[in-house]
């Protein structure tokens, strides 16, 4: 009995607490008691894999199928310098609509075949070279561009 008495009397710490806690707080958990699921905060989305990607058409000659080269850019892992990654993917096309050179957006899907898990959607084509006024890059007009006078 004086055994017990003093060991519940006596209060060990641990020195990374500075011995502001006991050390039967310290203690595991019995798994009976404390085992709830832990809960995710609502305000948070749930983490999801990228399903979608854009990329450039560079084989449309197999049937109903186009493969697809998507670029990205990566930090070079010595130099940190941002260079372009390359990979290329098979995707669905059921009405072989897209021609090489074509802009596609890759939606994922269940597998179709061993390489095929994506399905091309077309792209609106962006803008990228803006066509020239008729005047020159200064706005000055050019001299092709005036009306000739005719000298006699």
């Amino acid at each position: 009995m004086s055994i017990t008495f003093s060991l519940q009397s006596l209060k060990l710490s641990c020195p990374f607490l500075h011995g502001s806690t006991s050390l039967s707080h310290l203690s595991k958990p019995n798994s009976s008691l404390s085992q709830q699921p832990l809960k995710s905060p609502a305000f948070l989305p749930p983490i999801r894999a990228m399903k979608s990607m854009q990329g450039r058409v560079v084989c449309a000659t197999n049937d109903k199928t186009v493969s697809v080269e998507v670029v990205r850019l990566a930090p070079h892992p010595k130099y940190k310098r941002r260079v372009r990654k390359k990979k290329k993917f098979q995707a669905h096309d059921p009405d072989n609509q897209f021609k090489v050179g074509d802009y596609v957006q890759l939606e994922k899907s269940r597998p179709i075949s061993k390489t095929k898990a994506f399905i091309a959607v077309p792209v609106p084509t962006r803008n990228v070279k803006r066509e020239k006024e008729e005047k020159g890059e200064l706005g000055i007009p050019l001299e092709s561009d005036q009306p000739q006078e005719q000298q006699a």
